[in-house]
This record gives C-alpha cells, structure tokens and sequence, in this order.
C-alpha cells in the first residue's frame, strides 16, 4: 500500500521527501543537540569569527566525517541494500573503534538509538525491528552515521543522496549551533553554507575510495575540545 498517497509515477518525489524528513532538524534524533568541541572552543576563544568556523568545519569534513564517519555510513547503506546486517554491524563495530573519545561514542549511540526507536515507528521494516532486538541484547552499538544510512536505504533514498544529506544536516546542525553560540548571525550562515559546497563535495568523494580498513581521523585540537566540554560550567550542547 502506498501510504504516501502518491501514485508510482512520483517515487522519486516520495523519496525526495522522506530525504528532507530524516535530514531536518525537526527529526527527533538528537544530533542536532551536538557541537562536535564548538561549544568549548567558542567559550575558550578559540574561535571568534565567520573564517574560524569555516576552518573548523573544513577540518571536521576532510579529517573525520569524510574518512571515518561517512565511509561507514556508505558501508552500512550498501549493507542494508543487500539484506546484509552483518556488513552493517561490521561497519558499526569499525566507527565504534575509530571514535576513541568516550563522550563523542556515548552521544553517538544515544543519537542513533533516538533515530532507530523513531525510524522503527514511521517507516516498519523487518532490518529496523532486527537492530532494535540487537540493540536491546547489545549485539549493536547503533552509532547514528549507521542508523542514519539504513533507515535512508529503507526510505527509498539513493546512496547518493543519503551521504549529501547526512553531509548537509551534519553542516546545518553546526552552523546552527554557532548561531545559538553567537559566533555569527543566520546571514552569515547561509554565506559560510554556499562556501562549504566545494567542501562537502569533495567530502563526498574522498568517502567513495576509503574501505572499513582504511578508516581515519585526525583533528586532535578538536577531539581535546570535545574531551574537556563536560567541564564547561554552562553548556548548550551535549558535546
């Protein structure tokens, strides 16, 4: 049955929709409650300005989102496309192993399993309710790069646009939290967001020649940022 209301003929707009429902803020997953070290760097001064943040986020994408997260995010969506949850729960085991900061695993987890529980409630496949029972029995961290990936292939959504997606809702959920911050102001934003498309671009590629085995990350000033956050007296974000 198709609940969408929509005949065949309009699929591709179907899923062009369940794209903009799972990359939206409105999504209830909680990844948009994340500063990825932002926080603390902004309190610490460390970054004051429109060309710090754009530094920040180039060092996010090229250093750990194109060389570890999206890469097990590609992994996992061709996984799911094949019925694999083996392939995918390898795949959740490599980015568990590659995210050595205990804070950033713990917020991961959380939001993945916010996106499993909710995912497993709108979209009703038999891959979200294994995981869910995987989850439960701890044979699945549910790192959210991973969930995110599979609940885009059940959606409908094509590899491609699953990874510019995550790419974008990743870039978005940053900016806006510099926003909230006060290191720039929503006109701001949207210039910095335009800069960044050669960025994520070539994020996007870089993802597409990395395998699980050659996973990796480096951005160290960050990863302190996010080691020290917890000891921020006034926090906005989770990490």
């Amino acid at each position: 049955m198709n609940h969408s209301g929509l005949d065949n003929g309009n699929d591709g707009l179907s899923q062009k929709l369940a794209l903009m429902q799972l990359a939206d803020s409105f999504f209830p997953s909680g990844s948009f409650t994340l500063s990825h070290g932002l926080e603390f760097l902004v309190q610490t001064k460390q970054i004051t300005s429109a060309a710090d943040l754009q530094m920040f986020l180039q060092l996010l994408l090229r250093n750990k989102i194109g060389s570890c997260d999206l890469v097990a995010l590609i992994h996992s969506y061709r996984g799911s496309q094949h019925n694999d949850l083996a392939a995918v729960k390898l795949a959740d085991q490599r980015l568990f192993a590659q995210t050595l900061i205990a804070e950033n695993r713990i917020t991961q987890i959380k939001s993945g399993r916010a996106l499993l529980m909710v995912a497993n409630s709108t979209w009703q496949n038999e891959q979200l309710t294994t995981l869910t029972k995987d989850v439960a029995n701890n044979r699945f961290n549910c790192l959210h790069p991973v969930v995110f990936a599979v609940v885009a292939q059940i959606a409908g959504i094509s590899e491609e646009d699953a990874i510019l997606g995550f790419l974008h809702s990743f870039v978005t959920s940053l900016l806006g939290a510099a926003i909230r911050l006060g290191v720039i102001g929503h006109v701001q934003s949207q210039k910095l967001l335009l800069n960044l498309a050669s960025d994520i671009e070539l994020t996007y590629h870089q993802a597409q020649l990395i395998n699980l085995d050659q996973m990796w990350s480096c951005t160290p000033t960050i990863e302190l940022a996010q080691m020290q956050h917890q000891k921020l007296d006034i926090r906005l974000f989770a990490s």
